[in-house]
Parts: structure tokens; C-alpha cells; sequence
């Protein structure tokens, strides 16, 4: 068969790593496959998409046209969940060929008395694939191109648009070039559409002073569900080691009535598969896993691979961790920072099937609780080869259950951690401020190759991080940033209350915040009301009701001219649902411009009027240029949500 083959596929996208790694997508999404298709010679040159769900034994097809020279492109629509399979079939089409080359010959005025023979052969081929009721119709065109009595009739014939369709509904596919088989993974649809609201739920009494249950983080699920969120997030709920314990601001000695940080896990009541006594008891977690879900929101829990030096996995298997020369194990390090109060696992220990192992199980405890999200804790400071056995173990048992990387590191790292099977990743979202620095970044997440298996998470704080542009606790830029990260990407997340409250003071000179709630317990306004809280709710609610706000890579960026005024286009894949999102990244300032509208888009021509209904404030306005004029005053609203609606 090799030496027979004359087509070559080449230049296949999507395809990540030579196929080493899947491609990602949940039910309902495209998969838009190219290549370059070529072969010696003058002969035409055909390709079809082949596809099939795992479960599947048979592929599917999916015609590919070229797009001009060799580029030839398909798609399939993706449908249920778990792995498919795709590859590509191409070959030379005789019969196509044959027709193409009639034409020259009929211009050519040659005669086509044997061409028409060489006809026959074709559709003889065709008969023997085609249905039974098609078979008569197809001996119909086999008789008349042997009779030379009706020789013009067939002439036309052959030509036709009718013989054109019965040889690419029937190809000649008896020689054929396959490429390698490529994958998609396919994730349930939260993985490319979810809000998340990270709390400590210490933080959740309404009593000051008063260490937070599992029951009063319960009473917060209407407040959450009705401001839009349906994920919430919670850093490690086990109990909190004593030795080395961290007190206020990272203080190296904690007071006796310090509770200490979550990330030092465990104490000599348990450890990872433990609850922190004064949170309640599993029951208790058990009932807000239930409750949130009552409430149409999920319960995500913190995976930190790290012990406090009490944890019992210290004295129970030392070989699990790295020992200094003065019998100590080794703290945890980022230089300049240190964490003394954690002890990370020794991913070269010789021990490490015993220790993977342990590791999964943890992850399988709390699924059986209920939880199926979890936020990775530092991903990039363990074995990667570790996360992809432990991502691919875990979605054999349960295809639901998502990840999240919290790896702020270098791009490689980041990206690799997705290839691998994270399901969502953090982002530089946080860092990137200017108009020129949000556009390059949101073209190289969404139109290069990480559009395909990358999922970005966009956050404008975290515990760990306030960036500078949030110091100024300017509710307007906290109104811009969150607008940003919810209609940019379809997942975004904050830190929810410190967020909503505008907490701004910092360590000096540094991103991090003053008196942290990783440090003590924080008791906030829970039953506060915001100008920020209702465009939280207001962007939340839009982004539920329109599917042109649930895609991350469909994002066109506009043309302001004003480099305060930052703007882009948005519409759902059928067309149907539009957006024009507008945001002034100047917090102090009012800023206008003329607007460059995408009237092709949209489907107006210049002087048809049609309305834009901002989200945000129910304001209508009518537009019927290609310019239009626009102005944000971040002191009423720093932005525009505009739905563009028929008159």
C-alpha cells in the first residue's frame, strides 16, 4: 500500500506537540481542523475529516474544502463528553480528474468517445457503494455514456452537476492517505464557563471575633447565588499545624490565640482527609456541599501538597520529605520567601509509587463528599509527571472532576501544566494593565495555538497578590478590572470579600496585603451593599443569559483611538447573540471617543439604525454610523455592557 500512496498531509492544526497531548473542549463546541494536502502531479486532490466519540467504532465524516493552494479545511461538533479521535483522509480523485480534464479536452474540441468509456469505469464504481433505490439512476448515466448514439447527450452529461455530485457523494477512496490519529478531551461545560468566589470560611461568622463554620458559610449562599456566582472556592478547611505557626502579617511567632495559616496542614488530629475542628464536622461539610448545590453553585476545595511539621504524615513516613544535616526537615522555600511553617513532599523519594498513591487518595476522599473542583496549590513546584497520572487516574474514575493551577511561573511551565490535564490555569490577567498590554496578551491566548488546550481563569486578586492598581482602593478600577475578567475570559474568579469591601492597604511596597486574612481571622460586612456588588451582579446575570459572554476565544478587539478606552466585539457562534464591551482604564478621569463599529459583524450597513442596551444600567442608545461616539466617567459607571439589539 505505501508504495501506491502519491497525497501528502502535512501542517495538520489543530495538533499539540505531534499529537502527544489531546486538544480541549466541552459538548457543543467546534473542533476546526486544517492541513496542507498536496500529491505529484496534475490529478485533483481530495480530503475528508474523520471523527468518532471513544465509544465509538466507527468514524464519522466530515467533507474538508480547500481554502485556496493546499490548505485544505473541516470541523465536527463536539457532543458528549470524554476522548475523541480524529485524523484525516486524503486521495487523488480519478473521477473528478476525469471530469476536470473533459472540459479542457471539450474546449480543446478533441473527441471524447474513449474519455466517455473511461466514464463508464467510474460510475461503475459508484453503483457497486450507492443505495438500492440510487443504483437505477447511476446504470441510467452508465448506458447513455456507452451509447455513441446519444454522444452529445452524454457529453453533457458528464459535465453535469449531477455526475459532479454522484462522485463526491461515492469517492474513490481504494487508495488513500491517513494521517496519524490526533485526540480531544472533552470536559463538561463548567470547564469553559464559571464564576468563582474564593472565602475562608473562618471569615464567615457574623459575630466579630468569632471563628467562622461550615453553617455560616451556609447562610452566605443565597448573597452568592444571587450576585452570580455558582463556584465557591475555599483554601484548605484541615486542621492547622502548631509548630513554626505564622501570627500576624507573617510574623515568625504566633500568639497562643493565633489561628495560623490553612497551607500548613495538619496537626495531631489529622491531616488532609481532616477538618479544622471549629470549622464543624464532616457532616457539616457534607450538608454545604448539598446546600450549595441546592443553590446552583459547587463547592471547590484547595489541593496543597505541603504539611505543617505536626502533620502525622511527617512521623508516619519520613522518606516522603527532605532532611537537613541537623535531623529537621526542610521548610518550604521561594526565595526571598520563606515558610517555615510548611514542609513540602520529596517528589525524588524512592518511596514515590507509596507516595503518589497516598496522594490520589486524597483527592478521592473528598470526591466521595461531594467535591469535584479543585484548586492546585503550586502545581508547577511538583512533579509534573506526577499531575499527569494523578489528572489522568482521577478522570478515568470521574470525567466531572476539574482542575484548577495555581501556577503564577514562567509561560512553558503554565502552559505545560494545561497540556497535561489541568483544566483551567491563573493567568498574568492580574499584571497586564495598559491597553497595548491586555490586547497583545488576549491575542496570544485566543489566537495562537493555547486557544486549543489552554483555559485561562482570570483574577484580579488572590490572598496572596493586591497589585498595585488596587492599592488605590478606587471602587472604579475594582469595577473595571472584575468587568475585564468576566466578559475577556468565560471563567473569572476574585477574593471575594476583601474585593468587594475594596480592601486596599498594603505591605509597603510590595503586592501583598496588610493584616492578610491568611494570617487571623477577618470578619467582614457580609450584608453590605455596593455600587461594585450590583456591577458584579449585573455583569454576572449577562454573562448567564448571553452565549457570546460564555467563550473566551471569540474576542475581536475595536479601534478607539483613545489608548484609555479599551474595546472589543463579541458574538455567539450562530450569530445571534452580540456584544460590544467598552471599558475606561483610567480610574480618575473621564475618557471619550469615536468608536469604530463592526458593522460587517453586526450585519448593518452604514445608515441602518440599531440599538445598543447597555447591561449595566438598562441605557439604550441608537446607533447608525460606523463611528460612534462613546464617553465613560468611571465616577458613574467605568464601563459599557452593550447587547446589540433590532429596533
Amino acid at each position: 500500500m505505501q508504495g501506491q500512496l502519491r497525497v501528502y498531509i502535512d501542517n495538520v492544526y489543530p495538533e499539540i506537540d505531534g499529537g502527544k497531548y489531546p486538544i480541549r473542549r466541552v459538548p457543543g463546541e467546534i473542533v476546526e481542523v486544517e492541513a496542507d494536502v498536496f500529491a505529484d502531479g496534475h490529478d485533483l486532490v481530495c480530503a475528508r475529516l474523520l471523527y468518532r466519540h471513544f465509544s465509538e467504532k466507527k468514524f464519522s465524516i466530515a467533507p474538508m474544502e480547500s481554502t485556496g493552494g493546499e490548505r485544505w479545511k473541516g470541523s465536527f461538533e463536539i457532543t458528549k463528553q470524554g476522548t475523541y479521535i480524529y485524523t484525516i483522509e486524503a486521495w487523488l480523485d480519478h473521477a473528478l480528474s476525469w471530469q476536470h480534464t473533459l472540459k479542457s479536452r471539450l474546449a480543446g474540441k478533441e473527441k471524447l468517445d474513449v474519455e466517455l468509456l473511461h466514464g463508464v469505469k467510474f460510475f461503475q464504481k459508484i453503483k457497486t457503494k450507492a443505495a438500492a433505490k440510487e443504483k437505477k439512476s447511476i446504470e441510467d448515466i452508465i448506458e447513455l455514456f456507452k451509447d455513441k448514439k446519444r454522444y452529445d447527450e452524454a457529453v453533457k452529461m458528464a459535465l453535469s452537476t449531477e455526475a459532479e455530485q454522484w462522485i463526491k457523494k461515492y469517492p474513490d477512496t481504494g487508495i488513500f492517505t491517513r494521517y496519524k490519529e490526533l485526540s480531544v478531551w472533552v470536559d463538561r461545560k463548567k470547564a469553559a464557563f464559571s464564576t468563582w468566589y474564593e472565602l475562608f470560611p473562618r471569615a464567615a461568622s457574623n459575630v466579630a471575633h468569632r471563628h467562622g463554620t461550615f453553617k455560616d458559610v451556609e447562610r452566605l449562599l443565597p448573597r452568592l447565588r444571587d450576585m452570580g456566582m455558582d463556584v465557591l472556592y475555599l483554601p484548605p478547611i484541615h486542621p492547622i499545624g502548631k509548630t513554626h505557626r505564622k501570627g500576624k502579617n507573617n510574623s515568625l511567632k504566633a500568639r497562643p490565640d493565633e489561628p495560623g495559616v490553612p497551607w500548613a496542614i495538619g496537626d495531631e488530629s489529622g491531616g488532609h482527609k481532616a477538618i479544622h475542628p471549629e470549622l464543624g464536622t464532616l457532616e457539616d461539610f457534607q450538608s454545604l456541599v448539598k446546600k450549595a448545590a441546592e443553590h446552583g453553585m459547587e463547592i471547590a476545595l484547595d489541593y496543597a501538597l505541603q504539611c505543617s511539621p505536626d502533620h502525622p504524615y511527617v512521623k508516619e513516613h519520613p522518606e516522603w520529605f527532605m532532611w537537613r544535616p541537623d535531623g529537621t526537615a526542610q521548610y518550604a522555600e521561594n526565595p526571598p520567601k520563606k515558610y517555615q511553617d510548611v514542609i513540602p513532599f520529596n517528589f525524588e523519594t524512592k518511596e514515590w509509587e507509596t507516595l503518589w498513591e497516598e496522594l490520589k487518595s486524597i483527592v478521592e476522599f473528598w470526591m466521595e463528599q461531594g467535591v469535584k473542583i479543585f484548586r492546585v496549590d503550586n502545581p508547577h513546584t511538583k512533579s509534573v509527571y506526577f499531575w499527569e497520572w494523578l489528572i489522568s487516574e482521577i478522570k478515568k474514575k470521574d470525567p466531572d472532576v476539574l482542575f484548577l493551577a495555581e501556577a503564577f511561573t514562567a509561560p512553558k511551565m503554565m502552559y505545560h501544566l494545561a497540556k497535561i490535564g489541568f483544566t483551567q490555569s491563573y493567568t498574568y490577567f492580574t499584571w497586564r494593565n495598559s491597553k497595548a498590554e491586555m490586547t497583545e496578551y488576549m491575542e496570544e491566548l485566543t489566537k495562537t495555538e493555547l486557544k486549543e488546550y489552554f483555559r485561562p481563569n482570570f483574577w484580579p486578586n488572590t490572598p496572596d497578590i493586591l497589585p498595585y492598581h488596587l492599592q488605590t482602593g478606587k471602587e472604579s478600577a475594582y469595577i473595571a478590572r472584575v468587568f475585564m475578567g468576566a466578559t475577556l475570559s468565560s471563567n473569572y474568579g476574585f477574593y471575594g470579600p476583601v474585593y468587594e469591601l475594596l480592601v486596599s492597604d498594603a505591605l509597603p511596597g510590595r503586592e501583598e496585603y496588610l493584616n492578610s486574612e491568611k494570617y487571623e481571622i477577618r470578619n467582614w460586612d457580609w450584608d453590605r451593599d455596593t455600587r461594585l456588588k450590583m456591577a458584579i451582579t449585573s455583569i454576572n446575570k449577562a454573562r448567564m443569559e448571553n452565549e457570546a459572554l460564555q467563550e473566551t476565544n471569540n474576542v475581536e478587539f475595536l479601534n478607539t483611538q483613545n489608548d484609555n478606552l479599551l474595546a472589543y466585539y463579541k458574538q455567539s457562534r450562530d450569530g445571534s447573540n452580540k456584544f460590544i464591551c467598552i471599558v475606561n482604564l483610567d480610574p480618575n478621569n473621564k475618557q471619550w471617543a469615536f468608536l469604530q463599529t463592526p458593522l460587517e459583524k453586526i450585519g448593518k450597513p452604514e445608515g441602518q439604525p440599531f440599538m445598543v442596551h447597555d447591561l449595566m444600567n438598562d441605557a439604550r442608545y441608537q446607533w447608525n454610523k460606523r463611528w460612534n461616539y462613546i464617553e465613560l466617567d468611571p465616577g458613574i459607571l467605568p464601563c459599557h455592557l452593550f447587547r446589540i439589539e433590532e429596533l
